[in-house]
């Protein structure tokens, strides 16, 4: 049995939930805000002010698997509503992200003796969120099963110190490097604790190369694709631009220059539409060339994947992804994707079939993917009919299932 250990739940975890669930390996699920189906906070969730509360919604199966520790994260919730900022202050605030998990963390550790009296054999447990609850699973006998969702920070470091020295206007989007020493520490202790690691990514576990330590086994196992239910209407590309789309965090860590240098001498020939939020409010770089562009600052889930439906290309320029949940979710929705090597993009698409790979920090090579759409506008249907055939095969319960079997397989199961 498996004790499994997050303290924000997102898609992911659920489908890996939900696969240990129904393998029926599942010992108890521990996180912050747990809702359930009729329960006071879920009728809450009702009201347009709260739809948050509905967002922590989980599984009626699951409740009675499920225990809560909600305070630090409603006090995070509320202090981010109330822009108390000194509150959620990075590492310092009383109800920052990084209090949030450590007091988790703890909280779970509390609970491990009488989880391994009633048979628990593994905890599952994330970066950042896992010394405290690894360094007792070690001492109780239990295996440390441990999740990377991003890149390793060394390797993070040395890709993106490289920003810093060829695209100075664009630095100060680089908010990932305010971590402390102690903090990076904490970071190489559960690395160091891990009897096995799950990444997402074989970029994710190629980042690890830059660990100091011995490591165990890293297993890929690549996340699932949404429902794909909604057929894509391709328009053709006569008498208008070819819709170009980004969606993701407005940061050089993004490779946002890249795409813009890209898209420089063919606004005559295409339009880029830009969601997300930006990383810092005052980059002039990045403002300057939001200016050119249809810029929209947030979408909620459902009005992205509507959006992504109305273009006809998703460009996700990434220098650092662990994953990049919105590739899975263009292709799901039959748009061909653009993105590099330093994301799962070679995990899920095969070049020049159902979408193209191009080299990280490459404006040319942009560039030429989208000259070669547009001198063949049929590419994008027949890319995004591929890619749509593919995200069919691979639904988040796959993932779950293969999740499942990687945890069965294991000896100490």
């Amino acid at each position: 049995m498996i004790l499994f250990s997050h303290p924000t739940l997102n898609a992911n975890t659920k489908a890996l939930i939900n696969g240990l669930y129904r393998n029926k390996i599942l010992y108890k699920l521990y996180t912050c805000v747990a809702i359930f189906h009729g329960q006071l906070l879920y009728k809450l969730g009702s009201n347009p002010k709260l739809k948050d509360l509905k967002r922590r919604s989980l599984d009626k199966t699951w409740q009675t698997f499920t225990r809560s520790n909600s305070f630090f994260e409603f006090g995070r919730i509320l202090a981010s509503k109330l822009k108390i900022e000194y509150l959620i202050k990075h590492e310092t605030g009383f109800f920052c992200i990084d209090k949030v998990y450590e007091n988790h963390d703890k909280w779970v550790a509390n609970n491990l003796y009488k989880a391994k009296k009633e048979g628990v054999v593994g905890v599952y447990g994330y970066e950042d969120g896992a010394l405290a609850t690894f360094t007792k699973a070690k001492q109780l006998g239990i295996n440390c099963i441990y999740d990377l969702p991003i890149g390793y920070w060394k390797s993070a470091r040395v890709l993106m110190q490289k920003e810093f020295d060829i695209n100075p206007d664009w630095s100060s989007t680089l908010t990932g490097f305010s971590d402390s020493n102690a903090k990076l520490d904490k970071k190489d202790q559960e690395l160091a604790l891990a009897d096995v690691i799950f990444v997402a990514s074989s970029f994710t576990k190629k980042t690890l190369e830059e660990y100091s330590g011995k490591l165990p086994e890293i297993k890929v196992i690549p996340y699932g694709f949404p429902d794909s239910v909604i057929k894509k209407e391709y328009q053709p590309l006569v008498n208008r631009k070819l819709k170009v789309l980004f969606i993701g965090g407005l940061s050089q860590r993004k490779g946002l220059s890249y795409l813009f240098e890209a898209v420089e001498e063919l606004q005559d020939k295409l339009e880029l539409t830009v969601v997300g939020h930006k990383a810092v409010p005052n980059c002039k770089a990045l403002n300057q060339a939001l200016e050119k562009h249809q810029w929209i600052p947030s979408m909620s889930h459902e009005q992205v994947l509507s959006c992504m439906r109305e273009h006809d290309v998703f460009v996700f320029p990434s220098l650092f992804e662990g994953f990049g949940l919105v590739i899975t979710e263009a292709m799901s929705q039959g748009v061909p994707v653009i993105t590099t090597e330093r994301t799962a993009g070679p995990d899920l698409i095969k070049d020049g079939e159902d979408g193209w790979i191009v080299p990280a920090a490459s404006s040319t090579a942009i560039k030429k993917v989208l000259t070669e759409i547009l001198e063949t506008p049929e590419l994008v249907e027949k890319f995004g009919l591929a890619a749509q055939r593919k995200a069919q095969t691979r639904p988040w319960s796959v993932y779950g299932q293969e999740m499942a079997d990687a945890l069965s397989s294991i000896k100490f199961l």
